[in-house]
């Protein structure tokens, strides 16, 4: 123990002696970049096209494979999602063997196989890399192209577009490549039913023939083997591989930046939030002179938490969960884009303060601690990543299909570090076209459009497939004699009257839930008693109850994954206002008032407003049915203000009432669906359960 101690403070008083000798009033010199080494892969090609690069490393036994077709980019036309449909299809099978016992064989060795359209990867321990090379090459070279398949996996193309119709991320993205790039360019179109409903077999076959070929072709190996292991092995399994004839690709310019900022807007009645994108295309290329400048500006506009959007948008105003900014650089077309999701309400505002910072990098010069910062980033990820022999394989590879110098990465960082504020200024002049840029929009135009006109920027109107259209009729005269209380009277008059509702004291419902990007389908019982008691627990098979939320009508509590949250004061204040049955029986009607007529999936509703102090809610009642189809509420969460919207479908009867059936929540990125199996009334709720 005495020679323990003994060390431990010959240690520390060896630490106090270097201590001293550093002069701390001077701030400490920056050492020089890190020299990168980086390993040249093997390469060798075969007479077919196919050019094979091996970076050996032994530290783990296993051994991945990626294939790149470095075709241009392919113009489907009318035929859009071909390339999506044989992406699905190859790597399930092949001519000889069948899709359940290539799919067993791959699963047994443990091993990973991926197909895209123009591409493919795999990976596997060692000693079975003989044979998932094998596999991969005959699914690639020989794939099973069945009618079966293909209608399974057509069917899945469509449900998938059918649920993105009201995805307004899904339709920015659309909408913000079409616009930018032009839908007769292969970055700008897209993919709708009627272009998948065009696609034949014939056509996914034709299109493979064509274009997934050796011609242009890159097979990377990295991990535990050698290079005559690999010329071995590629020989042996892509050798056969036979080259096509394939017609030139005359790809197209992509559409030229507008002449004057604009917003483009796409109304999307359902949206929780409004979509924003600052957009230009750029004419930038990795081996552009300006590309290390640019990833710089980038990172210091938008591409970090510390970044001028991600600052002012989010922690100066809370107007977002986050704002970046991101820049392409391609060899056909690339864009610049800075992006938020922001509360309707500041839509306008959030406009107008991140142009200010687009405006605010082109003309200061940035500040060199931000500038030393935004370096050591690059400079730090560079270094972790070229520990990785996937990320040299990749380096090489984009030398070779990017028409880069030999030294483009053993010089990266001496380039890097080399850019000044000034170039940080120049390139932002350059690639960030604030004054040439669409602002594309995608919201709730009822709610955003008066305030985004008085920007004083023009304003053009787009649908979700971006073709312009004439402004939307946001509201619409409301007839003479409705009012609030009209529209609360024929709603409790459409679920079968006011009488009846006052007798339902209680409702048991239970529910399937789907939660949005969840793996799992857990199911709900809900139980209320009027006039405010609740409960809910959510349960998954196996697992048994992992949410419970209670409210007796004093307390209440959140239970979640064995951790319990009391109600807070404010949070049971509310509770106790609420009405949990048919709320429309006690609006005070001083506090209600029919704000307009707007339109929610097509079918016009009558929006009232709930006076309930500085957060007002709404509720949207269809005009004809009176039913009721939409609740927003606007809650506090991280110090944020964020509106949650309830969409209520389905109505079914049960017993003399209607009652809907379907019911989703949507609140920021977040949905979740209850389609209801089983609903009570007056049955099989008791006082207890809300303890």
């Amino acid at each position: 123990m005495k020679t323990k101690i003994f060390a431990l403070l010959t240690l520390f008083l060896l630490s106090i002696s270097v201590i001293a000798q550093v002069d701390r009033s001077k701030q400490p010199q920056p050492g020089p970049a890190p020299k990168i080494s980086l390993d040249v892969p093997s390469e060798f090609q075969l007479k077919n096209g196919l050019t094979v690069l091996v970076v050996e490393n032994h530290k783990l036994p296993r051994v991945s494979f990626t294939l790149t077709l470095n075709n241009p980019p392919i113009l489907e036309g009318d035929n859009a999602g071909v390339a999506s449909l044989l992406s699905a299809m190859l790597g399930n099978g092949t001519t000889s063997i069948s899709k359940d016992a290539f799919n067993d064989e791959v699963d047994f060795l443990g091993a990973r196989l991926n197909f895209g359209s123009q591409s493919a990867s795999a990976s596997a321990l060692s000693k079975y890399a003989d044979r998932i090379m094998q596999l991969m090459a005959d699914a690639a070279i020989n794939p099973l192209l069945t009618e079966e398949e293909f209608q399974k996996e057509k069917d899945k193309l469509l449900e998938n577009l059918k649920s993105n119709e009201k995805n307004v991320s899904a339709v920015a993205d659309r909408v913000g490549s079409a616009l930018s790039y032009g839908v007769k360019h292969p970055y700008g179109e897209f993919i709708k039913e009627e272009t998948v409903n065009n696609v034949t077999l014939d056509n996914i076959k034709a299109f493979y023939k064509t274009n997934f070929t050796p011609n242009n072709a890159f097979l990377v190996v990295v991990g535990d083997t050698d290079l005559k292991t690999v010329k071995k092995q590629v020989k042996k399994y892509f050798g056969n591989w036979q080259k096509s004839t394939q017609i030139p690709n005359k790809i197209p310019a992509p559409n030229s930046n507008v002449a004057n900022t604009q917003i483009n807007f796409v109304d999307m009645p359902n949206a929780v939030q409004s979509n924003i994108s600052i957009t230009n295309t750029v004419d930038l290329k990795m081996n552009h002179p300006d590309y290390h400048a640019a990833l710089i500006a980038n990172y210091i506009l938008g591409g970090a938490y510390e970044s001028y959007l991600f600052m002012n948008l989010r922690e100066k105003h809370g107007y977002t969960y986050g704002a970046y900014s991101s820049i392409g650089a391609d060899k056909y077309a690339a864009r610049f884009r800075a992006e938020a999701e922001v509360r309707n309400a500041v839509t306008d505002s959030a406009v107008v303060e991140a142009i200010k910072e687009i405006n605010r990098i082109k003309t200061e010069l940035v500040d060199s601690v931000k500038l030393k910062n935004a370096k050591a980033k690059y400079v730090g990820n560079f270094v972790m990543g070229v520990e990785q022999p996937a990320t040299v394989a990749r380096y090489a590879l984009n030398i070779k299909t990017e028409d880069l110098p030999a030294d483009f990465y053993s010089t990266y960082l001496e380039k890097i570090n080399a850019v000044t504020a000034e170039d940080v200024k120049r390139v932002a002049n350059t690639y960030f076209k604030s004054e040439n840029a669409r602002i594309i929009i995608v919201g709730k135009g009822s709610d955003v459009i008066s305030n985004l006109e008085k920007t004083g920027i023009p304003i053009k109107y787009f649908d979700k497939y971006a073709t312009p259209t004439e402004k939307p009729e946001f509201t619409k005269p409301i007839p003479a004699g409705t009012t609030a209380q009209t529209v609360l009277d024929k709603y409790l008059n459409a679920v079968g009257g006011k009488a009846a509702a006052k007798n339902v004291s209680t409702l048991l419902m239970n529910a399937n839930v789907t939660i949005q990007g969840a793996p799992f389908t857990p199911t709900a019982e809900l139980k209320i008693m009027a006039p405010n008691k609740e409960s809910m627990e959510m349960s998954i098979e196996g697992m048994g109850t992992i949410v419970k939320q209670k409210f007796n009508g004093t307390k209440g509590y959140v239970e979640q994954q064995g951790m319990k949250k009391e109600m807070t004061e404010a949070e049971i204040a509310s509770k106790k206002d609420e009405y949990s049955i048919f709320p429309e029986l006690y609006y005070d009607a001083s506090k209600t008032s029919l704000e307009s007529i707007v339109s929610i999936d097509g079918q016009d509703v009558y929006k009232v407003k709930i006076d309930n102090g500085d957060k007002p809610s709404f509720r949207y009642y269809n005009t004809e049915t009176g039913l009721l189809m939409r609740v927003e509420i606007t809650v506090e969460a991280q110090g944020n203000s964020m509106v949650t919207i309830q969409d209520y479908s389905n109505y079914t009867s049960v017993g003399t009432m209607k009652l809907p059936f379907m019911q989703s929540v949507k609140a920021g990125p977040q949905t979740i669906i209850m389609n209801m199996t089983n609903v009570k009334i007056n049955e099989g709720v008791k006082d207890t359960d809300f303890n």
